[in-house]
């Protein structure tokens, strides 16, 4: 069965993410990555992006995922339908790299973005990186140069950080510096190494 070692990773945007997996990849987990295998799936499907959202989202043989993003999250139409053509797609491929996972019998992580919010992977366990939404904010307009009004656009387009936080199996605050990360990435590790699958 797919998923039995799984623990889910989430958080919101610009709660850091990229650190957290580094640093668990380091402690010897192994990661499956839902973006990754977005982007990857975005571009074989590059022909039903052009007649679903236009010949301009396609550049050299590639979508134009900075460009499409912008558009669909001002027309929450075509998010959905752009949602309807990935997700299947995307689940299915999850599910197909989780089982060769599983063979080994030891916790791995899945890092999906829109874990909550989706509803679709049956993942017992799951971890939330936690960063307060005014620290959130700050960092995704330091960040991507979004202004406040993007920013929040970006951040309210997702479940809210503190609801995740109540839903989470495990909770990593990112809210200090690099070296606090560090600490609570540690204790996490031992958690869901200690953990019954």
């Amino acid at each position: 069965m797919a998923f039995k070692y799984a623990v889910a990773l989430t958080g919101g945007i610009a709660t850091g993410k990229s650190s957290t997996t580094m640093l668990l990849s380091l402690y010897g987990f192994r990661f499956i990555d839902a973006d990754k295998i977005a982007h990857a799936m975005l571009d074989k499907h590059r022909e039903k992006i052009s007649e679903l959202f236009g010949i301009e989202y396609v550049v050299d043989d590639k979508v134009d995922r900075t460009a499409l993003g912008a558009f669909v999250f001002a027309h929450p139409q075509k998010r959905k339908e752009l949602e309807a053509l990935l997700h299947p797609l995307i689940y299915e491929e999850i599910a197909e790299q989780a089982q060769e996972q599983d063979k080994y019998g030891k916790p791995y992580i899945i890092d999906i973005p829109l874990f909550f919010e989706g509803d679709r992977y049956p993942i017992e366990k799951s971890v939330v990186i936690y960063t307060p939404k005014a620290k959130q904010l700050e960092r995704l307009m330091k960040r991507d140069g979004y202004d406040e009004r993007e920013a929040l656009q970006r951040i309210e387009s997702q479940m809210d950080i503190e609801e995740k936080r109540k839903r989470a199996s495990f909770v990593i605050d990112n809210s200090g510096d690099l070296k606090q990360l560090q600490r609570e990435c540690e204790r996490v590790k031992e958690e869901i190494l200690n953990s019954e699958y």
